[in-house]
This record gives C-alpha cells, structure tokens and sequence, in this order.
C-alpha cells in the first residue's frame, strides 16, 4: 500500500503531510487524552516515509514528521515565543531524519519477513535514541515522550514500575510499526501479526509478574492552589491568598502543606514579615509548609527557584535549589548567540542560577519527601535518584499560569502518573493555578484534580508504600538495550557492505601496446 501519489508529487506537499503526520500523536496526549490513539498515530507517518523513493527523500520525510511532532506537543509555546516556537521544533525535529532512513530501510518495497521481524527492534530502538537525545535538558527536556501518553492506563503504569516511561514508548512505536505492516506488506502480515501477539504476552507476563508497591500506612498531605492574581503587586496578593486559604486548613490533622511554583516572590532572608507569616501558618496548622521562592538570593549572586520548608520556628534550612531550568523560558542557551529570542517573545530577560544538588526532607513525623520544580517532574532520572536516596513522597511544585487556556497544564498533571509508576512512591503535583493532582503509589489518581478554575486548598490521604520497583533497581535498561540493537545493526551493516566491496571483480585491464623504436611510416 502506498499514499496516494498527488499527495506526494511535490516535494513541498509531501513535506508538508510529513509534518502533518508527525503530529497526530498529541491527541493522544491530555487534554485530549486518547491514549489508544497513539498505538496507530505513527503509522501515516510510517507509511509515509516507506514509500520515499531514495533515503535522502526518507530523511527529509523523517524530519519534518518530527518537526511537525514537536511543534504540536508545543503548540502551547506559540504565544510565549512567536516564530521562535516554529525554529525550536525544525532543529530538533531533526533528530528523526535517521529514524526514517530506518523506516525506509527496513519496511521499503517487499520487504522480508527477516527485515519486519527486526524493524519491530530497530525502529523503536531508533526512535528511542531520539528521546534519549531530546531528553537532555539544553536541547528542550523529555516534554512530550510518546509513552507518556499511557499515563491513565494501569496495564501500562505497571510496564512503567518495570522499565520506566522508556518501556512505554518501545512498546508503542513497536506496534505502530506492527499495525503499519499489516495495513502495507501483505506478505509480511505474519511476522507482523506475531509481533503484536509477543507485545501482548509481554505485557500480560507483566502484568501478572512485576512486583505491586506495599502499601504501608497513610499521610495526609494538603495543596493550597491560589489561582490567578493579576495586577500591580501580585506577589504580595498571592501571598496573602494562599495563606488565607491555609488558615482554613487549621485542625485538619495533617502531615505537610504545599504550595506551588513561585508562591513568594521574596527571598525570606531579606523579608522576616513573611517567614513570621508563614511560621505562624505552621503552628496553625500544625505542620510544616513547602514553600517555592522565586527571587534573587540574599546570601548569594542571581535569583533562584528554591523550595524552602518552613516549620512553626520559621525556615528549618531544608531548601532544594531548582537544577534543571526551561530553555528561554528560565534562562537562554548561548545567549550570546539566541539572545535575540527576547525580542520575539516572553524569554527570559536575565537567566536564573542553578542548585548543585537534589535533596530529601524530613517534614517531621519520620515522613521523607522529594522536591523537584516544575519542569523537573518531566525526567524519570530526577524521581529516581530521589526514591534512591529514601523519599516516600514525591513533590514537584509547578506552575502554568502562561499557558492557563492550553493543553499545557494537563499534560503536566499526567506526567506525574508516570513518575509515580516507575518509582513506586506517591507523587504530589502542585500548582498555583491549576492542574494539581495527587497520585498513588501505583500511578493511580487520588481524590479530584483541581482544574484551572479553582483558588482552594485540598486535602489528600496519600497512600505509601514500601519496597523498590525494578526501574528503580535498573535504571532505563531500555535504553541501554535499544543502543545494543543499533550496534548489532551497524556491525550487520558494516559486515555487509565489507562483503560486497569484496565480492566486486577487479575491472579488467587491457594489454598494454607494444611501443616501437622505430615506427614504420606509410609510403616509406
């Protein structure tokens, strides 16, 4: 089966349903949310890209299918960084120009039944080695990992405790190759079919087989969500919103409060008003206060994103320094170079420093908890080190008033699933104006989000949990393995191609002519 050819006659319409096809899978991404969608997105991509006539043709259908990808998980980006946006996701979308060489490589014309056997390993090894790429920090962070997308599935939140969001994505480019072979290759329709079959009793082994988390005991933790302050002095309205709302919590028998991302703008140090405040919001309610502090720091150069646990005696010297910051949002890559991005959008005027180090708290009562910020719940390495190092509870304080009316704020309420999943540990999602959500152990929702309408503060009886799931253990065997696969292939490759060069004859030489002295000339 190939696409129908006036689709794809100009190189600029085939570029362009590339980038179209690339970008189906964020509707199975929140707030769409329909994560049985991404198991055949990719596949108009796929096929897409087996019918380019050669492999530089593959690469550029490749790239713009990952532009237009990375655009579309982004989108919300838009009205923060104009064209900037649009710049961002051609050079990444790069990374996927030899993932459809692969594509080509291995599901062009009639292919073998050997070739799809090993396309359903290779192309979600390759595919992997672009989120592995993507995923460091400097180049835009793991936003938008297609097995994310499976953050409400439990058979999958269970892959998750086993081999981490990595798992999930092998598993789901794995069958959108499956699905696209059954759909093209007819002749390769059993390798495919038993492809899907071996994926399915994988994850049914899984399912039966992977270790569940203990559950041992509950804490009862509460969210305080502000929502929108706007106006002349919103620092100081905030604040005294969110303790307002913290007041109502007194008697409530809790174990921590939380508030969001930058809920003090004021380093404490050089403000003793608002750390009595919220010393006196600890004896009220009888228990310590998360806090996020957005500002320059008193004892040190540069303005920081830190969390800062403040108990009934005022700041307890708990605070994690924020290490992964937003590329131009929080600080500009090479900014002698992009500084250039200010002037097109919201980037950042001045960059903020980063922390050196992540932290474990003790709140009291023998309760152990793991702070990230914002953007930092998107790396499954960062909620790992921190089961590692004995949090019970993870916390990760966000927020997305810029992209208050976009998919934005959803997704990132998901993501935190997934981080619970592969750790085993409760995770708490808190924000300043919505969505926060609390999860289990297991991944699993508890209680209600509270959406981006909502200035409350709520209560949540968050389960623990004992014991270290495998990806803990492990770390992303999944990587490790997708790499070992792509290493095989170019040693196959290499072995190859030394072969045919071998096997090529020697071009024939002609004799060479005799040279004489004395050359007889007609008529003499």
């Amino acid at each position: 089966m190939n696409l129908p050819g006036h689709w794809t006659a100009s190189p600029w319409r085939r570029s362009l349903v590339a980038a179209l096809a690339g970008a189906l899978p964020m509707f199975a991404f929140p707030a769409p949310a329909l994560w049985w969608f991404a198991y055949v997105a990719l596949v108009p991509w796929i096929l897409l890209v087996r019918s380019a006539p050669t492999g530089k043709r593959a690469a550029y259908d490749g790239w713009f299918g990952g532009l237009g990808f990375m655009l579309a998980v982004h989108h919300w980006l838009l009205p923060s960084l104009h064209v900037f946006t649009v710049v961002i996701a051609a050079l990444l979308g790069a990374l996927w120009a030899p993932w459809g060489v692969l594509v080509r490589r291995f599901l062009a014309g009639r292919a073998s039944a050997g070739r799809i056997a090993a396309s359903l390993l290779v192309l979600p090894s390759g595919w992997l080695m672009v989120e592995l790429v993507r995923s460091w920090q400097g180049l835009g962070g793991p936003w938008g990992m297609i097995g994310s997308s499976q953050w409400q599935v439990s058979p999958a939140l269970r892959l998750a405790s086993v081999g981490g969001v990595w798992l999930l994505s092998f598993l789901v480019v794995a069958v959108n190759v499956a699905v696209a072979v059954l759909v093209a290759v007819r002749e390769a329709r059993v390798p495919a079919v038993a492809g899907l079959v071996a994926t399915a009793a994988v994850t049914s082994a899984v399912w039966v087989w992977s270790p569940r988390p203990d559950v041992d005991g509950r804490v009862r933790i509460a969210v305080v969500q502000p929502g929108i302050v706007d106006g002349a002095g919103s620092a100081e309205k905030r604040f005294a919103r969110e303790e307002a709302l913290t007041r109502r919590l007194a008697g409530q028998d809790l174990d921590l409060v939380v508030w969001g991302e930058s809920s003090v703008g004021y380093d404490l140090a050089d403000r003793p008003d608002l750390a009595q405040r919220l010393a006196s919001l600890s004896r009220t309610t009888g228990t310590d206060i998360l806090v996020n502090v957005d500002a320059r720091r008193s004892d040190r150069p540069g303005i920081y994103k830190s969390s800062v646990l403040v108990g009934p005696d005022g700041p307890t010297g708990d605070r994690y320094d924020k290490m992964r910051l937003v590329p131009f949002g929080e600080y500009i890559p090479a900014r002698s170079l992009l500084g250039w991005a200010t002037s097109v959008g919201k980037a950042a005027g001045e960059d903020r420093r980063r922390g050196s180090a992540q932290v474990v708290m003790d709140v009291g009562g023998g309760l152990r908890v793991g702070p990230m910020v914002c953007f930092e719940s998107a790396f499954p390495d960062m909620s790992r080190n921190l089961a590692k190092d004995g949090a019970q509870v993870l916390i990760a304080q966000s927020s997305t008033s810029s992209f208050q009316h976009s998919w934005a704020p959803e997704q990132h309420a998901s993501i935190a699933a997934l981080r619970a999943a592969e750790t085993g540990r409760p995770m708490v999602h808190a924000t300043l104006t919505g969505v926060s959500a609390v999860y289990g152990p297991s991944g699993e929702r508890v209680g209600s989000w509270l959406g981006t309408e909502a200035s409350t503060a709520a209560v949540y009886d968050v389960p623990l949990a004992r014991g270290v799931t495998p990806y803990v253990r492990l770390g992303a065997w999944p990587v490790y393995t997708a790499v070992l696969v792509l290493l095989v292939l170019g040693g196959v490759e290499g072995v190859r191609g030394l072969r045919r060069r071998r096997s090529v004859p020697a071009p024939l030489v002609p004799p060479a002519r005799t040279v004489h002295e004395s050359p007889v000339r007609p008529g003499r």
